[in-house]
C-alpha cells in the first residue's frame, strides 16, 4: 500500500507529486496517468503563456497563486534548464468603445500589485511596428515557456527521489475505507493509498463521482481550435498580443502568441466540445455529450450567452471569420497566412444555476482531495497550486480531515 497516490500526469499532478515527494522524502507515493505520457490534455494543449495576473479579481486564489506563479515557474526553469522567455504581452485596444475596459484592466492590475504600463497608440506602434491599437497596455512580467518540459523535468525529479509513476493506467473507480482508498485501473487489481489526490482536469468531475463528492459543478468542455502562422511571420511581433477580452467571458480572446520554439500561433476559439478529449476532426463522444446536455446547468450557460456563443461557432468553422478577428489588430495577415495547429480541451467548471466557476475549487473526503477545477492560469500557477495542496494534505489530521468533508 502506498502513502499517497495522485492521479493526473498534468502540470498540476505533477507538481503535487515533486513538491509532496520532496517534504515527505519517506513517504510511498506514486502518481497514475491513464496516457503514455505526460502532460497530454490541458497542460500541453494551450498557449504555453506565463500569465503575469492582470485580469483576475485581486482578493481571489486564482490572482494570488498566479502571482506567485509567474516567480515559481522561472525560478523552476531556470534550476532545471526548462526553455522560457518573458517576452512581455501587450493588450490591445483597436476602437474607441474598448478603452474603458482597458482602463478598468489597468486598475485592476494595480490593484493586483503588478507592473504594468498604460500606453497610446503611437508608444504601442513603435512597440510594435505591424499592429494596430488606439491605446494597449504592456505588460513585461508576460512571458512563454515550455510546459511539457516543465512537467517532464517535475517528473524526472519525483521519480529521482523515489516516487513511482504509472502511466497507461486509467482510473475506473474508487471505494474508500477507513484507513485506505481501493483505487481500481484498467490494469487488474486495485492501487491501494492512504490519501488520493485527484487532478484530473478533464475528467475532474467524474473522479470526484466515484467518491460520492458532492461539490456542485460538472465540466462542460470547450473545444479550442488554434492556427500557426506561416514561419516567414514569425518575426511579425516581439510581444504577445491580445485583445481586450469580454469582462462576463473567462475566454481571454484571439491572441497571437510567440512560441517557444519560435513559431507563433494564433487562437483559440471557444466553442461548446462534444468530447471531453476530442482533438481530431470527428470530436464527438455519446457519453460526454449526454453528461453535458442531460445538466441543467448547461443550458442555462449557454442561454445567458447566446451571441457570444455563436459568434465563437461562426469562427470555428469559418476560416474568414476567424481571420477577420485577427486583422482588428494584424491588418497585415491574409487567409494564406494561417495553417492547422492542434487543438485543445478546455475544462469549465459549470455550477447547476449555469455560472462558470472562475477560481480554484477543492472538495475533500476523509481521505482524498480533489482539485475540482482548475482554470486559466492554472499552469502558471501549478507550483503554487501544487504546495496550497501539500499545505493541505500533510496539515490536516485525520480529525481535521472528517470536519472537512466535502468542504471547498
Amino acid at each position: 500500500m502506498y502513502d499517497y497516490a495522485i492521479i493526473g500526469g498534468g502540470i498540476v499532478g505533477l507538481s503535487t507529486a515533486w513538491q509532496l515527494k520532496q517534504r515527505l522524502p519517506e513517504a510511498s507515493i506514486v502518481l497514475i496517468e491513464k496516457e503514455r505520457a505526460v502532460s497530454m490534455h490541458q497542460t500541453g494543449r494551450n498557449s504555453g503563456v506565463i500569465h503575469a495576473g492582470i485580469y483576475y479579481p485581486p482578493d481571489s486564489l486564482k490572482a494570488r497563486l498566479c502571482r506567485e506563479g509567474v516567480t515559481a515557474t522561472v525560478e523552476f526553469c531556470e534550476e532545471h534548464g526548462v526553455d522560457y522567455e518573458q517576452c512581455g504581452k501587450l493588450i490591445v485596444a483597436t476602437e474607441d468603445s474598448e478603452i474603458g475596459r482597458l482602463d478598468a484592466l489597468y486598475e485592476r492590475a494595480k490593484d493586483n500589485g503588478l507592473n504594468i504600463e498604460l500606453i497610446d497608440g503611437a508608444a504601442a506602434r513603435e512597440l510594435e511596428p505591424n499592429i494596430r491599437a488606439v491605446k494597449a497596455l504592456l505588460s513585461p512580467r508576460t512571458g512563454i515557456v515550455d510546459y511539457p518540459g516543465m512537467c517532464r523535468a517535475m517528473a524526472a525529479s519525483f521519480e529521482r527521489a523515489g516516487g513511482e509513476i504509472r502511466l497507461g493506467t486509467a482510473v475506473s473507480g474508487m471505494t474508500e475505507g477507513e484507513r485506505h482508498i481501493d483505487v481500481r485501473t484498467n490494469t487488474g487489481g486495485a492501487i491501494s493509498a492512504g490519501y488520493v489526490i485527484a487532478c484530473g482536469g478533464l475528467m475532474a468531475d467524474r473522479l470526484a463521482a466515484m467518491l460520492d463528492v458532492e461539490a456542485g459543478f460538472r465540466i462542460v468542455p470547450f473545444r479550442g481550435a488554434y492556427y500557426a502562422l506561416n514561419a516567414s511571420h514569425n518575426d511579425i511581433i516581439k510581444h504577445l498580443i491580445y485583445p481586450v477580452p469580454n469582462p462576463a467571458l473567462p475566454f481571454l480572446g484571439v491572441h497571437l502568441t510567440r512560441m517557444i520554439d519560435g513559431s507563433i500561433t494564433v487562437g483559440p476559439t471557444a466553442c461548446l466540445g462534444f468530447k471531453r478529449e476530442g482533438y481530431g476532426r470527428i470530436n464527438v463522444s455519446a457519453r460526454d455529450t449526454l453528461s453535458m446536455l442531460s445538466y441543467p446547468g448547461t443550458w442555462r450557460l449557454l442561454s445567458q450567452h447566446v451571441r457570444p456563443g455563436l459568434i465563437e461557432l461562426r469562427n470555428a468553422l469559418f476560416k474568414t471569420s476567424f481571420l477577420r478577428q485577427i486583422q482588428r489588430y494584424a491588418p497585415s495577415l491574409r487567409r494564406g497566412d494561417l495553417r492547422p495547429w492542434p487543438t485543445g480541451v478546455r475544462a469549465q467548471a459549470v455550477d447547476a444555476r449555469g455560472n462558470m466557476i472562475n477560481d480554484f475549487l477543492f472538495a475533500n473526503t476523509p481521505r482524498s482531495l480533489h482539485v475540482c477545477n482548475a482554470p486559466s492560469p492554472a499552469a502558471t500557477s501549478a507550483i503554487p497550486i501544487g504546495k496550497t495542496i501539500c499545505d493541505r494534505v500533510t496539515g490536516l489530521s485525520d480529525d481535521a480531515q472528517h470536519a472537512e468533508r466535502k468542504s471547498a
